[in-house]
């Protein structure tokens, strides 16, 4: 299993984080040992004194595929989920400036915690999903699916030209704006529309 991360998907994630708006997805992986699954404490690193949340739509790879087109991409998943992709900012923004890669940022240990997932077919129109995370009961994220610089097609004809994919690879879509640290003692709850996804602490 492997976990594939879509960055700057959002706009105004984009504008806040003063990055770049991208002309292609911008794609990064997480090692399989980075998956957090659901119901289990994330525990904050000591190599970093700035770890952010953001919350994102997961899609699940339900058989293999590559240089898949676009028009039959809707194939390949048949359940929605949320994930967070923590990220250490601190690091992450070191390997910037040296111009390294930050897969250190983003790949570490329990550093993708997933959450319970639905079929897509009880979603109505997968171009307006609304998905949101409340921290300490208070909402800091909120995000559609109407806002997204690329669609889950457009992400998985993408990437299927790179990477095979496989049944249960994970794709994790982007995250929107609000993006923000975390503390020990934190208690995250993810939601898709009103339903309740993911849940955990920050020890």
């Amino acid at each position: 299993m492997k976990v594939v991360a879509i960055g700057r998907n959002y706009a105004a994630h984009i504008e806040e984080l003063k990055n770049e708006k991208p002309s292609k997805p911008v794609v990064f992986l997480k090692p399989e040992t980075a998956i957090l699954k659901p119901g289990m404490p994330f525990y904050y690193p000591d190599f970093s004194n700035n770890v952010h949340h953001e919350i994102e739509l997961v899609l699940k790879i339900c058989k293999p595929g590559k240089f898949i087109q676009k028009k039959f991409a809707h194939r390949y998943f048949e359940e929605i989920g949320l994930g967070i992709d923590f990220t250490a900012r601190d690091l992450q923004q070191e390997c910037k400036e040296k111009g390294l890669p930050w897969e250190i940022a983003k790949g570490f240990n329990g550093s993708a915690p997933i959450g319970e997932f639905m079929p897509v077919s009880e979603f109505q129109d997968l171009g307006n999903i609304d998905f949101h995370l409340d921290v300490n009961g208070e909402t800091r994220q909120k995000g559609n699916t109407s806002h997204l610089l690329f669609d889950f097609g457009t992400i998985i004809e993408y990437v299927s030209q790179f990477f095979l994919l496989k049944k249960g690879d994970l794709i994790y879509t982007g995250t929107p704006a609000g993006v923000g640290p975390v503390q020990i003692g934190d208690h995250l709850e993810g939601f898709i529309g009103d339903k309740k996804m993911l849940e955990l602490e920050i020890k």
